[in-house]
């Protein structure tokens, strides 16, 4: 992962090479914090200690009693699905993957109406084996198998901590099953058996995705000039600071969209705390030039942009062209056009004092995935460590999961009382 600070000096807000200057002792004291709590293995910090101490052999023996299905389908929430998604969205496969991340009914019928339920492998996941959405999902998944005939408990991997309901379910019916990481919060899990069991089925190397987190972690320095993890989750940092308090995160590469929206997730969930943070966008490059670059060019003037590309991948060239006004294109290519769009967007935000950065890998492949996430997952806890923030703490999702649990009659929640005092200005 190389990262380009460029465009996000003397910009609007922006910052100065003195700005980084005095910033780097504070990212050398941070960068102590976070190796003693790797040593440590303390909680939340252990995710960083991923890419050495997940076990490959233990998702691949999990994983080797299925035949190769034609879909995976995983049941989850948030942390519980979008690493897995990020991995499978982006690693191309004959292994179709689907998420269940949400309980719309609608959606929810449509999906399990499409799927061919007996070639397809429901993998289930949830750290604590009580999240209501994807028990309810499960629930619904497994009814819709034995109604077409499946044996649910032949086509079921469990993904779970040591106790709980899906841990129970899986010692009953003797599932194949995978154990959480301890001290990792969910959406810093897509390089344990959370996000990797679902990689596994489709016929990656998670070998690989694992050696570039490991890569990633050799890349960790006491300097942000020497470390492209610590130089981005410095520098949006100290231009949030600043004003950028909006982070639009654009992947050049229709692969990496799902990427994007993992991020989101860790840089929301982790960082919005106090009163600080920065809100993540989602865009995807060169669509999105069409629509929401209008803003983030001439709007507020308060965001950042980063730009997420691979410099290398396959390409598709442009069939030559008499029609006027469109001869340039011939005998270029797709790939080449992207990558115009790519600079002509950062040229342009720079143009208009925008700061943007540039993040890059070598291609979409397995370990430059791996040190991706894991770059992003050690910038978040750098930021973390400047602001001062509780970085591996949700309380504000932990309300919302009371109140809905109780409303449900799940138990006795003073937040779900709440619901009760609503305002009302209705306009009908």
């Amino acid at each position: 992962m190389r990262v380009d600070l460029g465009n996000a000096l003397e910009t609007t807000p922006g910052l100065t090479t003195a700005t980084l200057d005095r910033l780097d002792d504070r990212v050398a004291a941070a960068h102590e914090r976070i190796a003693g709590g790797m040593a440590d293995d303390e909680f939340g910090y252990a995710a960083l200690n991923l890419p050495a101490t997940a076990d490959a052999d233990a998702i691949y023996a999990a994983v080797d009693g299925f035949d190769r299905p034609e879909a995976v389908l995983t049941v989850g929430i948030g942390g519980s699905a979008l690493g897995a998604a990020t991995l499978s969205n982006a690693l191309s496969s004959d292994v179709d993957a689907y998420v269940l991340d949400n309980v719309d009914p609608d959606d929810t019928r449509r999906l399990l109406a499409d799927l061919p339920l007996g070639d397809t492998v429901v993998n289930v996941v949830s750290k604590s084996g009580t999240t209501a959405e994807t028990l309810a999902n499960f629930l619904v998944v497994r009814e819709a198998m034995a109604d077409a005939g499946v044996d649910w408990t032949e086509r079921t991997l469990v993904t779970t901590g040591e106790e709980g309901n899906l841990r129970q379910l899986a010692d009953r019916h003797d599932l194949p099953s995978l154990r959480v990481p301890d001290g990792v919060p969910g959406r810093f899990s897509a390089l344990s058996t959370v996000g990797l069991a679902v990689a596994a089925l489709q016929g990656h190397d998670i070998e690989a995705v694992l050696a570039g987190g490991r890569d990633g972690v050799d890349a960790l320095a006491g300097s942000l000039y020497e470390s492209p993890a610590y130089a981005y989750g410095a520098a949006t940092y100290a231009l949030a600071e600043r004003g950028a308090l909006t982070n639009a995160v654009m992947p050049y590469a229709e692969s990496l969209e799902t990427f994007a929206e993992w991020f989101a997730q860790l840089w929301a969930e982790s960082l919005g705390k106090d009163g600080l943070g920065q809100t993540p966008a989602r865009a995807l490059g060169a669509t999105d030039q069409h629509s929401q670059l209008q803003l983030y060019r001439a709007g507020p003037p308060d965001k950042l942009v980063t730009l997420v590309r691979p410099t290398e991948r396959a390409d598709v060239p442009i069939p030559e062209t008499d029609l006027d006004g469109l001869a340039y294109l011939g005998g270029s290519s797709l790939g080449g056009l992207l990558d115009a769009e790519f600079e002509a967007t950062e040229a342009s935000l720079a143009a208009a004092g925008v700061p943007n950065v540039r993040v890059e890998i070598d291609r979409v492949d397995e370990r430059a995935l791996g040190e991706l996430l894991f770059g992003m997952e050690a910038a978040c806890v750098l930021y973390g460590e400047l602001a001062s923030v509780s970085t591996f703490t949700q309380p504000a999702v932990e309300w919302g999961k009371k109140a809905a649990r109780g409303l449900l009659g799940g138990g006795d929640f003073a937040e779900a009382e709440a619901v009760a005092e609503k305002r009302e200005l209705r306009i009908e």
